[in-house]
């Protein structure tokens, strides 16, 4: 599908993470005029979707280069559950989960957060995309970067 660029409204993601939970039946009137099954009932195939509640880990801007989007600035979370911080392992046990320890105490310094609020006014200046990283439980499904799109008039 195509997203409209135009930028009145609030900005909404573009995508929201499901699972196929299972599936199911259902009976519907079919109301197709013209149809042979008009006005009867059938029985149809439901898809189930989960979809748990989606928690924004970060933000990521990207700016146009000759070769394509590059990353311009990205901005974590203050909290990140270790269930995240999983993903950025490969060996989880052995590791010293050290990381986004500097993220928190950004979060938590004065100096920290005006360079956060500097790193939020540089991507609404310069970038032309901007995406969230976002994951619902991490045991399911992976990180995904899901990109944000303008309101529509």
């Amino acid at each position: 599908a195509v997203v409209s660029t135009q930028s009145t409204g609030p900005c909404h993601l573009t995508a929201f993470m499901g699972h196929k939970a299972g599936m199911s039946h259902i009976m519907r009137e079919v109301d197709r005029v013209g149809s042979r099954s008009h006005k009867k009932d059938i029985v149809e195939a439901v898809t189930i979707i989960e979809t748990p509640p989606m928690i924004a880990v970060g933000v990521v801007g990207y700016i146009e280069t000759p070769r394509g989007l590059r990353s311009f600035k990205t901005v974590f979370a203050q909290h990140i559950s270790d269930e995240c911080k999983r993903r950025f392992y490969k060996n989880w046990y052995r590791c010293k989960k050290k990381a986004h320890m500097r993220t928190a105490q950004k979060w938590s310094d004065e100096d920290g957060k005006k360079s956060i609020e500097s790193d939020f006014a540089k991507i609404a200046k310069y970038c032309t995309v901007v995406r969230v990283l976002c994951h619902t439980q991490p045991k399911l499904f992976k990180l995904q970067y899901i990109s944000l799109a303008p309101g529509y008039g």
